[in-house]
């Protein structure tokens, strides 16, 4: 159950959030290099502070839903969908590091991000796949 703010202003910026975190979700689903688990999942979570409409449209969205069920029940994730996850901050990160930034202070930094983010994501809780 979405426990939606009651400051309007505030509903009105976290319902500008989710849609601009479900933009970019939507946008990894088909751009190979940009993020989407995590986007989906802000994006509910901006949603169940803005909206319950929005929040049940979510939960019952065919290919996001299963995702955020999963993510507040505290089932995590897939190992398959771990792996694509670093593998996908392991080749940005590559790049960005190796190509465009110049400055090592900076790239110190985006190594340590992604340490940090691989770590995150290799703690989280892995579900089991479910086999037919």
């Amino acid at each position: 159950m979405a426990q939606v703010v009651q400051n309007r202003w505030l509903r009105g910026i976290y319902v500008a959030l989710g849609f601009l975190s479900l933009g970019v979700g939507i946008i990894g689903t088909v751009l190979p290099g940009i993020p989407t688990t995590m986007p989906i999942i802000l994006a509910a979570f901006f949603f169940s502070k803005s909206s319950q409409r929005f929040d049940d449209w979510m939960l019952n969205h065919k290919l996001f839903g299963p995702l955020v069920r999963d993510w507040r029940a505290g089932r995590g994730f897939t190992a398959r969908a771990k792996a694509i996850a670093i593998t996908a901050i392991a080749i940005t990160f590559t790049i960005t590091v190796g190509w465009a930034v110049d400055n090592v202070a900076v790239r110190i930094g985006l190594v340590l991000l992604a340490l940090g983010i691989s770590i995150y994501i290799l703690r989280l809780p892995t579900k089991q796949t479910e086999r037919v």
